[in-house]
Parts: C-alpha cells; structure tokens; sequence
C-alpha cells in the first residue's frame, strides 16, 4: 500500500485503510478492473472487505475525480481504473470477456459530418468487440 502515499488525495476524503486497499488494487493492475476484482484481489491480499463496501469506495473515488468509470459490453461489465490525463478504450472479448486496452484513439483523426447542425463535441465512446487471441485458439 505504500504506492498510494504517491497519489494527491483528494480534499474532503478521508483516508481510511479500505480506500487504500482499493487504490493499491488499481495501482497495482496493469488494466481496468471490474469491482468484483478489486474485491476478490483485497480478499486474496488476506484483506476482509464487503462487495457492497468496494462499489462505496468506488463511487466516492469517481466521485472526487480519482478514479475514471468506464461501461462496456452494452454496459454489462463496468471498470474502474487510477484517472489520468486523457482518455483509454478498450476492446472486450465477447467470449472469456478479457479487457485489452488500446494503444491510441480511434477518433484522433476522425471528422465527423453532421448533416444539419453544427456540434461542440466533448466526449466520445468507442466499444469494440472480437475474440481475443486465446479464444480465437479455441475455435
């Protein structure tokens, strides 16, 4: 839990040994993680913890601008992951349900048209879906 003195905690949050648990978690991943994960890796760190207590911890991280909430998978799968400055996208695979996370943007140099109106565009959501290459083995 040592890595968690690194980060700017946000002002008007407490810092308890829960909430560090859960941002080791995410520090610690290389990839966004579900909440079910983060539980399931502070119990196998030996921690004792309630599901319903991560969402808490997570919502209150989202809350404050720590942590960035992500849904994929025609929102059946939400992850969470340590905000950084832009933003990541993320293909699923539709059978074992692995996350890959893109390397870049697939809208960096898309212009879009727009037939009648002219549009500020502040956000964007890309979802791709595939067979990761362990499943394409399977096949």
């Amino acid at each position: 839990m040592k890595r968690t003195s690194n980060i700017k905690w946000p002002n008007g949050l407490k810092r308890t040994k829960t909430r560090e648990s859960v941002l080791s978690v995410l520090l610690d991943s290389h990839s966004p993680l579900s909440a079910l994960e983060i539980f399931s890796e502070i119990e196998n760190r030996g921690d004792s913890i309630w599901l319903s207590t991560v969402y808490r911890v997570l919502d209150a991280f989202v809350e404050n601008g720590l942590v960035s909430k992500t849904a994929v998978l025609n929102n059946e799968i939400t992850l969470y992951d340590i905000k950084q400055s832009g933003h990541k996208h993320y293909a699923v695979c539709v059978d074992c349900h692995k996350i890959i996370t893109m390397e870049n943007c697939p809208m960096d140099d898309f212009k879009p048209r727009f037939a009648d109106e002219d549009i500020d565009i502040i956000g964007h959501k890309v979802e791709i879906y595939g067979y990761c290459k362990d499943c394409k083995r399977k096949e």
